[in-house]
């Protein structure tokens, strides 16, 4: 009997590890039909996958309201080709991208008038595949009739500035792109801020690119600020989105190489204790934490590029640390992190936890609104503190 209920526990256990095996594959390959769909259920969602084979094709789920806007990018590995489809209940398929160039992003923006549920579908677009190298899919669900800019999920905390996408908006231009979103001042040659989500799947191990760049993607009648600009200025291009935070694709990474992505930052500054505080971001999405995070310069210190760029006075930092993905776990315990910083040499080894204020004092110096999307009486509470942890 005792031999029997062993042999049966043997079994019992075969068959656990074999479920757990069944759904790690589940995660890691989703399986080639709507049946099998990973749920998706917190959005802003980012999420990471292969295509193992040409005939692979992953299959994501989700529901939505009546009068919401689908937002879905899918940035595909450099020498690949992808195609992104968006599938009704019915699995007939509702919209497509199936013409970017290979390594590009492919997007689909769906205004759903009717509640229901869709499906997703990546698929290679061609016998090129790759079983290293992961492909980055962002979805977003935003009301159709909500604030110029809040498609991005790189927004869902809030437009800060209210930037829009319209050329008349020189000093606030609304730049949507699937790794950040910014405000550009053309102005000034720089942005005003720019946003991005940043967790585990960001990070890879996809090098630098180094790959500098004017931004091809502002308005022609604007001066371009070019790879060349800041030479001989004594300030380096200093990232607003760090390179090392976009490294799962070069696609990824070479964006942060923009110079719609860079202010003009003090060595001791862009070296020293900013990137200490990029290195501490990192380290948190490593123990597992999720960062929304915002950042920017105001003041005037000086001009480069024969007047085109003015040099801020000072660069500033404002990052969400959260428990949970979705901005519905933000709460008056979220952690919330202010920084103010000098745009100086002399500091490279400052500690960055000495330049710690409180977001509402980097509100009043900017004129910005953070957390605009949180409600406003935990914004009271957390924007008011000053981080000590």
């Amino acid at each position: 009997m005792l031999r029997s209920l062993s042999t049966l526990a043997l079994y019992g256990l075969m068959a656990f590890l074999y479920s757990c095996a069944q759904v790690k594959e589940r995660n890691t390959d989703n399986n080639n039909d709507p049946s099998g769909a990973a749920d998706v259920s917190a959005f802003p969602a980012t999420l990471a996958e292969h295509i193992d084979n040409p005939d692979d094709e992953d299959f994501y789920k989700f529901e939505t309201l009546a009068n919401k806007r689908i937002t879905i990018d899918l940035s595909i590995p450099g020498g690949k080709n992808y195609d992104l489809y968006l599938l009704g209940a019915d699995e007939v398929v509702l919209d497509s991208s199936i013409n970017s160039d290979i390594g590009g992003i492919e997007s689909i923006r769906y205004s759903a008038y009717q509640p229901g549920i869709y499906y997703i579908r990546v698929s290679s677009g061609s016998a090129s595949f790759t079983s290293t190298e992961p492909y980055r899919l962002t979805i977003h669900i935003t009301d159709t009739s909500g604030a110029p800019g809040f498609s991005s999920p790189h927004l869902a905390l809030g437009n800060p500035s209210n930037a829009a996408s319209v050329i008349d908006s020189t000093r606030n231009y609304l730049m949507e792109k699937s790794q950040y979103a910014l405000s550009y001042n053309s102005a000034a040659g720089r942005p005003n801020w720019v946003s991005w989500h940043l967790n585990s799947s960001w990070l890879g191990e996809i090098p630098r690119q180094d790959d500098f760049r004017v931004d091809v993607s502002l308005p022609d009648a604007w001066y371009r600020v070019n790879e060349n600009d800041f030479s001989g200025s004594g300030y380096d291009r200093g990232h607003s989105c760090p390179s090392g935070d976009r490294t799962v694709t070069r696609t990824d990474n070479s964006e942060t190489f923009l110079m719609s992505n860079m202010i003009a930052q003090a060595p001791d500054n862009n070296q020293g204790p900013w990137a200490d505080l990029e290195n501490y971001c990192r380290d948190l999405v490593i123990e597992g934490k999720e960062l929304f995070v915002i950042s920017g310069g105001y003041g005037a210190n000086g001009i480069v590029a024969a007047g085109h760029v003015s040099v801020p006075a000072r660069t500033w930092k404002v990052i969400v640390v959260m428990n949970h993905p979705g901005i519905s776990n933000i709460s008056t315990a979220t952690r919330l992190i202010g920084i103010d910083m000098p745009n100086v040499n002399g500091i490279r080894n400052d500690d960055w936890k000495n330049y710690r204020v409180s977001v509402d004092q980097i509100e009043a110096a900017t004129g910005y609104d953070f957390l605009s999307n949180v409600s406003v009486s935990i914004q009271a509470v957390i924007e008011s503190a000053v981080d000590n942890q």
